[in-house]
């Protein structure tokens, strides 16, 4: 095992008290032939979450390096990479959230691995199952495509920020030190960091399920964010303005694709909130004669409960991204 770190990960926690412990014993059962180094960052959690990483950080003092702070930072807008990336000594990032965790010993190594063999690629990325809090099992499976493949620019940004799970995240850390002003101003990191990390290089994905991301997590952001309409439509307005952003940084080398992007975000916000007379007019017959809407349309009647004429039908709750 060679002396330098070779990757860094980074894990964001706040009132993770239930679930920190996993992601940690999923960061700490890698098993790989270089160095690694856990930064988590306790973003001044006021349940349990700190007293459990410092536990942590007593028997595992030289990978576990936390910072705890005393106020929130993220609530002051924070971003990922102002958090943990600029400490991090690797070559290479891994993003796991604290209440998500790992599931494959060898995830790391796999990951690694195929970037250390392939220097065009800077994201690697894989599947991951859905394991809902309330139901307490796994209901979903977050997987963009039935076999490895490397992703274009377009399908990054058409997917948004539910196409590749975030715990699946490992790129180069090089690619990331010096971000474009629209990460900054993007709200959640992981979207605007795919797409910039595509236009600079290769995505690849491993159709492998090495982790598992919760939802309906309670006191989650995105949950928080999500709570009621005049926030989702905010929501919205932030991603439109994003995509604008990164129009423009690019010489609208993706224009086409994110005209229609934000044309389908429009249609599924309009959705969201039963707008349906405006959803399903003829502007947006694109969407709901596609195959992605059918596709979302029979996964939510699958998960959703409820009763119709009744009879049982099971629904759950949105995820902590941005569902439909």
């Amino acid at each position: 095992m060679g002396r330098d770190i070779l990757v860094s990960v980074d894990c964001l926690a706040y009132n993770h008290e239930h679930y920190i412990a996993e992601t940690i014993d999923g960061f700490l059962m890698q098993k790989t032939n270089f160095k690694f180094e856990i930064l988590i960052h306790d973003d001044a959690s006021v349940d349990n979450t700190t007293n459990i990483i410092k536990d942590y950080e007593k028997k595992f003092p030289d990978i576990i390096k936390p910072i705890y702070q005393k106020e929130n930072q993220f609530s002051q807008g924070a971003t990922m990479l102002q958090v943990n990336q600029r400490r991090a000594k690797g070559k290479y990032m891994a993003i796991c959230e604290g209440d998500d965790y790992w599931t494959d010993p060898y995830k790391l190594q796999k990951q690694v691995d195929y970037l250390e063999a392939n220097p065009e690629c800077v994201l690697s990325v894989h599947s991951a199952f859905k394991f809902s809090e309330i139901r307490k099992k796994m209901i979903d499976r977050v997987r963009p495509s039935r076999q490895d493949r490397i992703f274009s620019t377009e399908e990054v940004i058409e997917g948004g920020g539910e196409l590749f799970p975030t715990n699946s995240m490992v790129y180069r850390r090089e690619m990331a030190d010096h971000v474009p002003a629209f990460y900054f101003d993007a709200g959640v990191g992981d979207y605007p960091l795919t797409i910039h990390l595509a236009h600079n290089g290769r995505v690849h994905y491993m159709d492998k399920a090495m982790s598992v991301y919760r939802v309906d997590v309670k006191g989650a952001w995105s949950e928080e964010t999500l709570s009621n309409a005049s926030k989702e439509v905010q929501r919205h307005e932030e991603v439109t303005n994003l995509l604008d952003a990164i129009d423009s940084h690019t010489n609208f080398q993706y224009n086409k694709t994110i005209v229609v992007t934000k044309k389908k975000n429009r249609f599924y916000l309009l959705m969201r909130q039963r707008r349906f007379k405006e959803a399903f007019s003829k502007e947006y017959a694109e969407f709901y004669l596609h195959k992605e809407f059918l596709k979302r349309s029979i996964k939510k009647l699958a998960k959703t409960k409820t009763y119709i004429n009744g009879i049982a039908i099971s629904f759950t709750r949105k995820s902590k991204r941005m569902p439909f």
